[in-house]
């Protein structure tokens, strides 16, 4: 009698179990983005790493990321494995025993194979096969790029459910500048045709936009006042610190360093909600003070312009770097990026002809904020040399 009133009270308990787990799991909400959560270029990593230590060949996954340097448990790894699957260039997920390329990500990074070909194959994977990148590829194609709140009306319109489109716009943009679509076309950027690129490669030519106003304003007098405010922690969280050459007043350095914040840095991070913050709003430029180094310890977030080759700059983003926190590097193209901090990839603007910068900003822009965010979800997938080259730095 007793056992058979155990054996009734494990049944009633075990079956307690079995109806609770619905109703929690069933509190849950989870948002599905219908696009990869980083550009075409940077998913494209773990396809090249594929071609170059498994000659294309499927792959087991932890000696493949052995073999990139890769951590198997970080985030940013399980990312990068992610994203690759669903832009298509290759399959495994980032616990299964093999990663393999798919038969289109084989073509993407063949070296061996002719340009329009892998052009072809990186267009299907990195905007025919994403449904919103098509959709706006398909709107725009031939056509002036307009605003980027023009654009996130379009989608909103177009049925299709985007959870972020700032950051699907950023996106979008990106892997179209990267595959050559965008072009300065009587003084705007104009998406052409995936086959006009085609035609170029058959053509001879290289079928790539490469890339790869000058006016000085003053530090806004809410900005100043906003960087005098800041005491607590939930301030610090709202914080972008710019780390940039800035120079003697009306100097060439401090004229660079009000258009790339004005026009590049606060339009881009503005969707990311974050203020702006430079050197000379809360101290004397040129000097690295207590308040300087708070900005560096504290601030969410840490845009660096290595234009100039400035030391102060490469100080400042050393710190960051030790401290391991989220810096993102951009820098113009008339300087040749230092061996040193050229592991993290940086941001190269082009700002030798002003008829060609001015149509290109938006695009600019859209790069800042989608490395920005990948900055902020993990600190280490944009590259930080001292992790990169003493991985037991900090343990």
């Amino acid at each position: 009698m007793a056992a058979a009133k155990k054996n009734a009270k494990k049944a009633a308990t075990a079956k307690k179990k079995t109806v609770a787990r619905p109703r929690v799991d069933s509190g849950r909400t989870r948002t599905i983005r219908p696009y990869p959560a980083s550009s075409f270029t940077d998913a494209l990593a773990l396809g090249n790493a594929v071609m170059a230590h498994a000659a294309g060949e499927r792959a087991r996954r932890l000696t493949l990321l052995e073999k990139m340097g890769k951590s198997a448990t970080s985030s940013a790894t399980k990312m990068m494995i992610t994203n690759s699957g669903k832009y298509g260039i290759t399959v495994g997920s980032y616990a299964a025993d093999f990663i393999e390329l798919t038969p289109k990500g084989a073509v993407a990074v063949n070296s061996e194979l002719p340009d329009r070909e892998r052009r072809q194959a990186a267009f299907e994977l990195a905007i025919d096969g994403i449904i919103p990148f098509k959709a706006l590829y398909e709107h725009y194609k031939g056509k002036r790029l307009p605003e980027r709140e023009i654009i996130k009306d379009f989608l909103r319109d177009s049925g299709i459910e985007v959870p972020d489109l700032d950051e699907c716009v950023d996106t979008f943009i990106v892997n179209v500048k990267d595959l050559g679509l965008l072009r300065t076309i009587g003084g705007a950027e104009t998406l052409i045709p995936i086959e006009q690129v085609i035609e170029e490669f058959a053509a001879g030519g290289d079928g790539v936009q490469h890339v790869n106003i000058p006016t000085s304003q003053p530090a806004p007098a809410i900005v100043k006042k906003i960087a005098e405010d800041i005491t607590t922690a939930s301030d610090w969280k709202n914080v972008c610190f710019y780390i940039t050459p800035i120079g003697s007043e009306d100097s060439l350095e401090r004229r660079h360093a009000d258009l790339f914040m004005s026009s590049l840095v606060e339009p881009a991070l503005e969707e990311l909600g974050l203020t702006v913050v430079r050197a000379d709003h809360i101290g004397e430029p040129g000097m690295i003070t207590s308040q300087v180094l708070e900005y560096l310890k504290r601030s969410k977030l840490a845009i660096a312009d290595l234009s100039y080759l400035n030391p102060n700059v490469f100080y400042e983003v050393a710190l960051r770097h030790a401290l391991r926190l989220p810096v993102v590097q951009i820098i113009r193209k008339a300087d040749r990026l230092p061996f040193d901090v050229n592991q993290a990839r940086t941001l190269v603007f082009d700002t030798s002809d002003i008829y060609s910068l001015v149509p290109r900003l938006q695009t600019y822009r859209a790069e800042i904020a989608n490395q920005a965010r990948k900055a902020l979800e993990d600190p280490e997938s944009v590259g930080n040399p001292v992790s990169i080259f003493y991985p037991d730095f900090y343990k």
